[in-house]
């Protein structure tokens, strides 16, 4: 009898399975070769722990499968995490370039440090500690000042205020003239008068103007008595200031809104506070680093003093926008971990492909641990592309929003003080993000080699 040929469908099924045999035998060839050479003297244990798995995992990653579907599942996991990564570079970095945005408003009321009580609110502007700061070499200006609430009444309207009586040289501290406003000039007193500057917000609100006609009464409440409510106003003290011309503005509602700038001995006699002082503001010599003075000054002057930077003046506002920060990084850390996810159903289905190879390297002499960390660091490759690839991307779309301006705050130009999303881009937070893929990578990981190990476990006991 003459023998029957294949059929064509025959001959290519046999063609793919010889094709799939030589694929494995030559992977196992290969990994008999590297598990030989990893158990050289020198190192054994390790390479053959890590190295091994490490050089499967990569093969199986960039290698065909049986099944295209564990390719489409690879890319969806990849694509998943970096996305997730592309949203959290964006989005820290949008709130870096906020914050550095605030911290360009910094203005005169905001020097460079700040020197005020731990408790209590006023002392002695000859205290001992602070006659000592004022020889300080690195200080450039020496500004005393004393800050305290009022009651001011102007054109049938009243309002709580916050003086702020400051030295003549407080227009050393910082370029006042970038923040006046009206024809007249920044003067505190002349001969007999007391000058007040105020905010152009609260000058709107008492419907003045830069340049308001006749005195400005003050009121403060006299310290230690109460209110006579017969005759409330023998209770306070009261003086009266005048305009120069001038009203400031630094876009900032907490001073704009409250605040009126006038002579230290203004504050004084108005607050009964004689030789005190709420507050020290300091501006240092050029060259001189901010930090390093700040923690000697601290020093000098002990526990019952604070020194503040500009961030630390700002504490309020800087807090909540490390707090909407950190937020925003759980938030996001959380999506990137559901976008994991696919990399369970990618590794579960690998390892069901794989059955055969991972019997074949058990007969090659590959332990539990070794078997289990293939799939560890196929999950790892798998997290670690779509970190590279997001952050890749999220990078490109941080440089395009500060070269273009691509994403804008209102739909016309003016509706807010900046334009478009500012962005800052920080090495730190790429870092962060890029370790906090790997450990959401891990936990994704952990569940499907979990479950795989002790099935390995399982058979193991069986065989002996």
């Amino acid at each position: 009898m003459s023998e029957q040929q294949p059929s064509a469908g025959q001959t290519s099924l046999l063609t793919e399975h010889a094709e799939g045999e030589t694929r494995n035998s030559v992977s196992a060839a290969q990994a008999e070769q590297h598990m030989s050479s990893a158990e050289k003297p020198g190192g054994r244990e390790k390479s053959s722990v890590f190295l091994f798995p490490f050089f499967l995992a990569r093969r199986y990653l960039f290698s065909r499968k049986s099944h295209h579907t564990i390719n489409i599942i690879s890319g969806i996991s990849a694509c998943g995490v970096a996305i997730a990564t592309m949203a959290l570079v964006v989005t820290l970095s949008v709130f870096n370039g906020f914050r550095e945005y605030v911290a360009s408003f910094f203005t005169a009321f905001d020097p460079q440090l700040k020197v005020v009580l731990a408790e209590g609110k006023a002392i002695p502007a000859n205290d001992v500690s602070l006659v000592k700061l004022r020889a300080y070499k690195d200080i450039d200006v020496y500004t005393e000042v004393l800050e305290d609430q009022a009651l001011i009444v102007g054109n049938d309207r009243q309002w709580v205020v916050t003086i702020k009586g400051v030295d003549d040289n407080f227009n050393k501290q910082a370029k006042l003239n970038d923040i006046l406003y009206g024809d007249g000039e920044f003067v505190l007193h002349a001969d007999v008068l007391e000058y007040g500057i105020m905010g152009i917000r609260l000058a709107q609100q008492l419907g003045l103007g830069a340049h308001y006609d006749g005195a400005l009464p003050i009121y403060a409440p006299k310290r230690g008595e109460r209110v006579n409510l017969a005759n409330p106003m023998q209770s306070f003290t009261s003086d009266e200031l005048y305009s120069p011309g001038v009203v400031f503005a630094v876009n900032q509602s907490r001073y704009d809104a409250h605040y009126i700038i006038t002579s230290i001995g203004f504050a004084r006699r108005l607050f009964d506070a004689q030789g005190q002082v709420s507050s020290v503001e300091l501006r240092l010599k050029p060259g001189v680093d901010v930090e390093s003075s700040q923690a000697h000054i601290q020093s000098l002057l002990g526990p019952r003093f604070m020194v503040l930077n500009r961030y630390e003046q700002q504490h309020d506002t800087f807090r909540i926008m490390q707090i909407e920060k950190f937020i925003a990084y759980l938030f996001l850390s959380f999506i990137l971990l559901v976008a994991s996810f696919n990399i369970i159903g990618s590794l579960s289905m690998l390892m069901i492909d794989k059955q055969a190879d991972t019997q074949t390297l058990r007969a090659l002499g590959a332990n539990n641990a070794q078997l289990s960390n293939i799939f560890v660091f196929e999950g790892w490759l798998i997290s670690s592309i779509g970190a590279v690839i997001g952050i890749v991307l999220g990078l490109i779309l941080c440089y395009l929003q500060i070269e273009f301006g691509l994403v804008k705050l209102g739909h016309s130009e003016g509706s807010y003080i900046v334009d478009a999303y500012p962005v800052s881009v920080h090495a730190t937070d790429i870092l962060i993000i890029f370790f906090t893929v790997l450990v959401v990578g891990l936990i994704a990981v952990w569940l499907p080699v979990r479950r795989m190990t002790r099935t390995l476990t399982q058979d193991s006991k069986q065989e002996f």
